[in-house]
């Protein structure tokens, strides 16, 4: 019997308040200190989650109160009285109002908790099993709720309320729960069955998904050769506007648009379920990637502070290159798609000013403080570890392929990664990855690495597709919403005076959100947060202030009037032209010698 035993109820949607009840059956050491985690797997932010409690006590089993003393802001000690019996129970209750995919949100249509958010830890007994009990929220009203998550049944029924175990508290808090009542799908990747529940209200085309999910699932099941697990299940959420993942061992949790999710009218894949489908891609390639190839240093299970690792370009890197990788090889979409969301990414990348001061390293290592708390210099200062971390993949992908003949390519490395960490459970090393991939290959990469993770300068991507058949140049963007992709053909442009200036979004007014560095805007003195009203004495909004601008011409100066708080201030500001920061790819014709077969190795279905 478990001496650990949670019990969670929903019980008071209407104030978005979980009750739990934690019981210790004992013998009870003479102190004890329980905590809430300051941060969650998967999500390298502290978020203090026991600023959600909103009351907690403790007593015996007779009944008696317990003195529970508050250390600091996350930990409590009980001492037990003389005399009193065990078991001991601690009662307390948590606020859930946000919804996202780390916490724990609580209303009348449904209940999410992930772990870290809800279920204190017991300083003596984080290796001991667990028993957790959930219970349905009280009222009639709530007759038709199911329960969905990964975790083993004791005597629950299949989507049922009861009592479920964990091996001890790291794999407690790893199993999601979703509350209400939900579509479901069922399917089975090598015999393995798995689900995805979707709250929310939603017109899902379900049998496609369930489809298109075991088309992809395989892909990354075929990559490494194994299932490591006896389920799997997609928790997602829809919403009006939202997109998120996070990564568990049995399980993902997905926040996505339902506009984003497949519809039956809708033959070819939207842009929006193609940014779904790589979504799920992405959270179940972690299922081997992060969760059981897994950093040295995040296996310390301190999730009472930061713990740093340049690795987070690896782990969050590769599996942003695989996640859209695996669509096209699963037939999904096809390669021009798979190029239009290659090329996005390279704009979004040579759109971030940070790439030249930030290196990839830097980036991972920071994530706690920069790359998850960005203010308004973050396209100056940082770099995304996904999304360079992709390019970083990608880039060598290519070079091994090239420089091995096709013969080893970075699947191999991924399986040599599987093989030694995560079979063995034996964390990656700091320079585990770069080790692994000179290793499998038999090339000296050293070069490649100290550019690639340790430098800032900009990956050499257009020789490197190039071998595959495919162009690539950099060009101006023609507009706010040109974010790059696939062409027939290279057509002549000409570069836009510009600012250099990122408006907020879904405001009518032209509100500035950013100002890019060496760009006109900065140096005319523009400020994150100034509101331009006219240019050259005439109003401008979101709308037409590019147009406004560009039609001044370069080099020519003009008068800006804008408020700064609210005072109202007069500018000069000399655009220039637009940088080339959009990347646009095309495929070669004819076909250099030897790039057709490439292409094709590289993209095709994994048996």
């Amino acid at each position: 019997m478990p001496v650990l035993t949670y019990r969670v109820c929903p019980h008071d949607p209407q104030a978005h308040l979980f009750a739990v009840e934690l019981v210790i059956a004992g013998p009870v050491a003479t102190l004890l200190r329980l905590a809430m985690p300051a941060w969650c797997p998967g999500s390298y932010m502290i978020r203090d989650f026991a600023r959600n409690v909103v009351r907690i006590a403790a007593h015996d089993v007779g009944g008696r109160s317990l003195t529970l003393t508050k250390l600091d802001k996350q930990t409590w000690e009980l001492v037990p009285d003389q005399g009193c019996t065990a078991p001991l129970i601690v009662r307390y209750q948590v606020y859930a109002w946000e919804f996202t995919v780390r916490s724990a949100h609580l209303d009348c249509t449904h209940a999410y908790f992930n772990g870290p958010s809800l279920l204190l830890q017991v300083s003596g007994y984080v290796d001991q099993p667990c028993r957790i009990e959930l219970l349905p929220p009280p009222g009639e009203r709530y007759r038709d709720w199911r329960v969905a998550t990964s975790l083993r049944a004791l005597d629950a029924a299949p989507w049922g309320f009861g009592a479920y175990l964990a091996d001890d508290y790291a794999d407690l808090i790893d199993h999601p729960v979703e509350m209400g009542d939900f579509e479901l799908i069922n399917f089975a990747v090598r015999s393995v069955p798995h689900a995805m529940v979707i709250s929310g209200r939603q017109r899902c085309d379900l049998e496609r998904l369930r489809q298109d999910l075991g088309l992809v699932c395989e892909q990354h099941a075929a990559l490494f050769g194994e299932l490591p697990l006896d389920r799997y299940l997609f928790l997602t959420a829809a919403v009006g506007d939202g997109y998120g993942g996070l990564e568990h061992r049995f399980s993902s949790s997905l926040l996505c648009t339902r506009d984003d999710l497949p519809q039956s009218a809708v033959a070819a894949p939207t842009e929006g379920y193609r940014r779904f489908l790589g979504l799920c891609s992405h959270e179940y390639f972690h299922l081997w990637h992060v969760t059981r190839i897994r950093p040295a240093a995040l296996m310390t299970g301190n999730l009472s502070a930061e713990v740093h690792t340049r690795t987070l370009w690896a782990f969050e890197g590769i599996t942003s290159y695989y996640d859209t990788l695996a669509l096209v090889r699963s037939g999904c979409i096809d390669t021009d798609a798979y190029l239009q969301l290659l090329a996005e990414t390279i704009t979004r990348v040579m759109r971030t000013p940070g790439r030249l001061v930030q290196s990839l390293a830097q980036s991972s290592f920071d994530a706690w403080t920069k790359f998850y708390r960005q203010d308004d210099n973050a396209p100056n200062a940082i770099v995304s570890y996904y999304a360079k971390g992709a390019l970083t993949a990608l880039a060598l992908d290519l070079t091994i392929r090239r420089e091995t003949q096709g013969r080893v390519c970075l699947d191999d490395v991924m399986r040599a990664l599987w093989e030694h960490y995560g079979r063995t459970g034996v964390g990656v090393p700091e320079r585990g990855v770069e080790a692994m991939a000179a290793q499998v290959s038999g090339l000296a990469l050293d070069g490649f690495f100290t550019q690639a993770l340790d430098g800032t300068t900009d990956l050499d991507l257009a020789p490197l597709l190039a071998q595959v058949g495919v162009a690539m140049r950099l060009r101006p963007a023609t507009g706010p919403k040109d974010q790059g992709g696939v062409v027939a053909r290279f057509a002549p442009g000409t570069a836009k005076p510009s600012l250099a200036i990122r408006l907020s979004a879904g405001c009518a007014d032209a509100v500035i959100q950013n100002v890019l560095s060496g760009g006109a805007g900065e140096r005319a003195g523009l400020a994150p947060g100034d509101l331009v009203v006219a240019v050259d004495g005439l109003r401008v909004t979101a709308e037409n202030l590019e147009r406004r601008v560009a039609a001044t011409g370069t080099d020519t100066e003009v008068r800006l009037h804008l408020f700064r708080r609210d005072e109202l201030m007069e500018l000069t500001a000399s655009p220039q032209p637009a940088a080339a920061d959009t990347c646009e790819l095309m495929r070669l014709d004819p076909v250099p010698a030897g790039a057709a077969p490439a292409l094709a190795a590289w993209l095709a279905r994994l048996a």
